[in-house]
């Protein structure tokens, strides 16, 4: 699958009221959602622009998901401030993403997805469409991870 792997972006985030459930523990569908920003973000600080502006300005209808699987390893709690880490690695017209999201150096959750890059075609419809060269590109750079 991967012409290259690059660590592309790490984050800090902090687990809110609103994550957790009654146990005070973060509710699984939630990291979900944060390794969704995650994804966006590490497109969104490679590019230079948002991902209103890649759908505005480039041949992109989006990147939705095909595949995940994820391993919870130890909960994490309403206040915990934890840093999830991304690898990306390109195929042709999809990606694969692997998140780590860790507390105080400790792996807490792993997920691994496959994204698929699409484009619209003139009736509308969601078609896979081979990642541009240009965007491809922006991922070899040696950059910092955050």
């Amino acid at each position: 699958m991967s012409e290259f792997r690059s660590i592309v972006v790490a984050f800090p985030c902090q687990v809110h009221w609103g994550d957790c459930d009654p146990a005070g523990i973060i509710f699984y569908p939630r990291y979900f959602e944060i390794f969704d920003a995650s994804t966006t973000l590490l497109f969104e600080r490679r590019l230079g622009m948002t991902k209103f502006e890649m759908l505005r300005d480039l041949e992109f209808g989006g990147f939705p998901l095909v595949r995940t699987r994820a391993r919870f390893l130890r909960p994490t709690r309403f206040g915990d401030d934890v840093t999830v880490k991304s690898i990306i690695s390109f195929g042709h017209t999809s990606f694969d993403v692997e998140h780590q999201l860790s507390l105080n150096g400790e792996t807490c959750v792993e997920c691994s997805v496959k994204r698929v890059w699409v484009t619209r075609d003139a009736q509308g419809q969601l078609k896979s469409h081979a990642v541009p060269a240009a965007v491809r590109d922006k991922f070899r750079d040696d950059f910092p991870a955050n």
